[in-house]
């Protein structure tokens, strides 16, 4: 897969993982395994892009005596899922384009 198309995927799934609960890294690596599987090194590094372009927040909160990050969805950040959602009709109708003109009906 592109790499561009993954890492937009991606960053669009992590956002989901954190609508609705703020939550931690790994609780998203664990919602995020049925889908996809996700190094920390990766997921840490969507993390801080999401931060740096005001999708997400982070705050920090004692856990078992260690200090537990914690992300929160921001309005960009759900508007970028909303955007998302638009979008993928585009993919899908390219999609089935593309599938119709290979003679490919899986």
């Amino acid at each position: 897969m592109d790499i561009q198309i993954k890492r937009g995927l991606l960053d669009v799934c992590v956002l989901a993982a954190v609508k609705g609960n703020d939550t931690y890294g790994y609780q998203i690596i664990k919602d995020l395994r049925p889908c996809v599987e996700l190094s920390e090194s990766t997921l840490y590094t969507i993390l801080k892009r999401l931060e740096a372009g005001g999708m997400i927040t982070v705050y920090s909160v004692e856990h078992e005596g260690r200090l537990r990050k914690y992300y929160h969805l921001t309005d960009k950040g759900n508007e970028r899922i909303t955007a998302f959602r638009r979008e993928w009709q585009e993919v899908l109708a390219i999609y089935n384009y593309i599938k119709g003109k290979d003679g490919d009906h899986d």
